[in-house]
């Protein structure tokens, strides 16, 4: 069924208008070759029209079990020298890992004769167990016994306790009284009594707490009779599952084109945390170099879309075009290209090359300047040229971090930066207090139906895929933004965006994301579709003097 011939798709129409590429895709930021634009269209055709499984990418109207994809097309040569493409999905689709037209996955785990479908059985039947023992009417009474007790207990012990301290306080106003008002032989025999009452409340705490102490010990021996039996099977089933995952991460063995072959252990050995993230392996860039590397098939290009709806906590757009993960896909592929020449990475170029940084303001504690698009405000893990930089050469006596915020290397636009330590700590102290004002103009891909709101949407990073952020409402940070509509141009508008806080990607999130105005800023090559530069601009930035306290407020308008 999944043999080289009918994997292998020549195109519907001649292409020999085209020109090969001369090198393979760098897979994490690129332009898809015209030649994988044409693949990818006649692939789309396919599962446009295709009748032989059903899927539900949230196309229709069955808003129920969405499920949007990643698929990829792989340009290649066969052994014949016939140029064509290979394709593949993400995952699993309609529930199954092996489907007409698209290769098949470096291991198959849901065949029949496969162990992971035994040793699945096998925890799924001690989950079972674990849900049943848990079910028990018995339990939740032990539970609901345990909890009584313990609050019972509580309560008791704070009562006598109690008594202790007012019975202390009385006893020190007789003490005071007497002292006043009786003999030294009365007093004395007091101070015996008061001193005997004193060891009686005592001892009663001491009764009160060991009533208790065997009370509980009783009812929480009672429940670990079940709970006991419970927490094994728990073992038991961490166990399996854990081994169960290790012979997945054996299985899955990746091919590059020098014959050479590493499984998923091998590949994330020196990677932190050194254990491979759940799904590596099962994403479409490595299924088709693998498929193509067994079937003496050369590669010469590939790209990979998005087909149906995007998940709650990320931004995907249907048929848009998206680079391999990094988290899950970057250790893989560094392997299965290993032997290929690849196009040039364009994220070890200086976007800041020839660009120059423009003094807005200046006196001797600070400066405010346009920041250029494609400019880092701090040095990169590759690139260190930045605002940060080029400060620190053009004011060498200038004190302290001199970044007091940052704009991400995309957006242009107003940014204050400090000459002195005092300087900085005062400006960043008005950023930490949000009582710095900030309007963003950005344009965007549409046209919204209201002309002003508010977005918030809780914002984290994307581990498998960073620096893209995802929402996040149980481990998000909060994330808010003003927006207004300011001018239509087209199906584009022009808006205001007023961040209430400072998270990375925020206002291009809240623009692009389906929660947020569903819409993507013009140009964003992460959240929506690469222009000539993304279209977001801080525009207006006002604060106080550090030195003069003095309002300081600056305007400067984007050149889009």
């Amino acid at each position: 069924m999944h043999s080289q011939e009918n994997c292998f798709t020549p195109f519907n129409a001649s292409i020999s208008e085209y020109d090969l590429p001369e090198r393979f895709t760098f897979p994490f930021y690129y332009q898809p070759h015209a030649l994988c634009l044409l693949a990818a269209k006649e692939l789309q055709t396919h599962l446009e029209t295709q009748v032989q499984w059903q899927h539900n990418f949230g196309l229709g109207t069955d808003v129920e079990a969405i499920i949007g994809k990643m698929f990829g097309v792989l340009l290649v040569q066969n052994a014949q020298n016939d140029i064509g493409y290979l394709a593949a999905f993400s995952g699993k689709l309609a529930d199954k890992n092996l489907l007409p037209k698209f290769v098949p996955p470096v291991f198959d785990m849901l065949r029949q004769d496969s162990f992971f479908l035994g040793q699945q059985g096998e925890i799924n039947r001690i989950t079972g167990q674990i849900d049943t023992l848990a079910q028990q009417p018995e339990l939740a009474q032990l539970e609901g016994v345990l909890a009584k007790k313990t609050a019972l207990s509580e309560q008791q012990i704070q009562a006598q306790r109690d008594k202790i301290i007012n019975g202390r306080k009385a006893r020190k106003a007789q003490r005071e009284s007497a002292e006043k008002n009786l003999l030294a032989s009365e007093i004395l025999t007091l101070n015996k009594r008061l001193s005997q009452q004193s060891i009686f409340d005592k001892n009663q705490l001491r009764d009160v707490k060991f009533y208790w102490d065997q009370q509980l010990l009783a009812a929480q021996q009672n429940l670990h009779r079940l709970s006991a039996v419970i927490a094994q099977l728990k073992d038991q089933r961490k166990a399996l599952s854990a081994a169960l995952q290790q012979q997945l991460f054996e299985q899955y063995s990746f091919l590059n084109i020098l014959g050479v072959e590493k499984n998923l252990q091998d590949i994330f050995l020196d990677k932190p945390p050194h254990i491979p993230p759940a799904g590596a392996g099962a994403c479409a860039a490595p299924k088709l170099l693998h498929f193509a590397f067994k079937n003496g098939m050369k590669p010469l290009a590939m790209a990979e879309f998005w087909w149906g709806a995007a998940p709650k906590s990320e931004i995907r757009q249907h048929k848009n075009f998206y680079p391999a993960c990094q988290g899950k896909c970057r250790p893989i592929l560094g392997h299965m290209l290993d032997g290929i020449t690849l196009d040039d990475n364009p994220l070890l170029i200086n976007p800041a090359l020839g660009k120059s940084l423009d003094i807005v303001y200046q006196d001797e504690t600070l400066l405010v300047i346009n920041k250029p698009a494609e400019f880092l405000s701090v040095p990169g893990k590759n690139i260190k040229d930045s605002v940060y930089l080029r400060i620190k050469q053009s004011f060498p006596s200038a004190t302290g971090p001199l970044i007091v915020h940052r704009l991400d290397m995309s957006t242009s636009g107003l940014m204050v930066i400090a000459l002195t330590k005092q300087a900085h700590k005062h400006l960043q102290g008005q950023f930490i207090k949000r009582s710095v004002e900030k309007r963003y103009v950005a344009l965007l891909d549409g046209v919204p139906q209201q002309q002003q709101g508010f977005i918030d949407l809780p914002l984290r990073v994307d581990f498998d895929d960073t620096p893209r952020q995802l929402v996040c409402d149980e481990h998000g940070k909060a994330a808010q933004t003003t927006w207004q509509v300011i001018a239509q141009q087209g199906q584009q508008s022009r808006v205001y965006l007023y961040p209430k806080t400072g998270r990375t990607h925020q206002l291009r999130v809240h623009c692009a994301h389906a929660l947020g105005l569903n819409m993507p800023i013009v140009g964003d090559d992460l959240y929506g579709n690469k222009a000539e530069r993304l279209h977001l601009h801080a525009q207006l930035l006002a604060f106080n003097h550090p030195v003069t306290k003095e309002l300081m407020q600056f305007e400067l308008e984007p050149e889009f």
